[in-house]
């Protein structure tokens, strides 16, 4: 604002979105906003006319998909021809998606869904699958994945969620679903282990049902038919075999 710090370098404005073409109801408040693209001008304030200002580009995959618009406003946009929603389920789709790249990079053999993939539940086109889950606990980085992934193979219906800092994964063959966490101080190997059952799926809404926001705003619920749940939290060094039985080195 021109009152504020960067005295109008900035220029603000407003974005209203309207519920029809009347224009006279909003379809949500409408806030000011700015351009992020304008932030070097406020860097060039700052710092001087002869300041290099750069930026580093990602590809989308990598680094953003928003979960900012209601379900009804995502099917709008998708059958307006967008292909990026920003609903909730698409976020937790693209962040599947994420997911099975890294997993993809570290050696397993799996698929990447690409948009053609993409099956439409509750009007959001999704990934059919792998749903995989990496939390940050597990891994962040590439060198995290590398050293932490190896080899292994996972169906497309299948659903994998890895937690903890000392867990090692190698030649897992998944079909189904599959929950490993380790706590703090819990070093586990897994080797080979192989994991066949009904897995989750996901079933989408029927029109009207009583369920609360926070899964009516993604347009499905997960029907956990079948997993393999494995909870280490006693400090120690592990292995998992092939039948998923936990032994206990030390």
């Amino acid at each position: 604002t021109l009152r504020g710090e960067d005295q109008g370098v900035v220029v603000e404005f407003v974005n209203p979105k309207y519920k029809d073409d009347t224009r006279t109801d909003f379809k949500k408040p409408t806030r000011l906003e700015c351009m992020m693209q304008d932030i070097p001008k406020l860097f060039q304030k700052e710092l001087g006319s002869e300041a290099n200002i750069g930026f580093t580009m990602f590809d989308r995959w990598f680094t953003f998909s928003p979960a900012k618009n209601s379900l009804e406003s995502g099917v709008e946009a998708v059958e307006g021809g967008n292909t990026a929603p920003g609903t909730m389920s698409s976020a937790e789709s693209d962040k599947y998606i994420q997911n099975q790249r890294k997993l993809k990079y570290a050696g397993m053999d799996l698929k990447i869904s690409g948009e053609k993939d993409l099956v439409k539940i509750a009007g959001i086109p999704v990934t059919p699958g792998p749903r995989i889950i990496i939390c940050p606990g597990f891994a962040i980085t590439k060198q995290e994945i590398l050293d932490k992934v190896e080899g292994g193979s996972i169906t497309e219906r299948s659903s994998l969620v890895l937690e903890g800092e000392g867990l090692k994964v190698k030649n897992l063959k998944l079909d189904g679903a599959l929950v490993i966490r380790a706590g703090h101080d819990c070093e586990v190997k897994v080797d080979g282990l192989v994991v066949e059952n009904k897995g989750w799926v996901l079933e989408e809404i029927p029109e009207g049902a009583d369920v609360p926001e926070t899964v009516s705003i993604r347009g499905y619920t997960m029907a956990k038919h079948e997993a393999m749940e494995i909870h280490i939290t006693e400090p120690g060094k592990y292995t998992i075999g092939p039948d998923g039985v936990v032994n206990k080195l030390e």
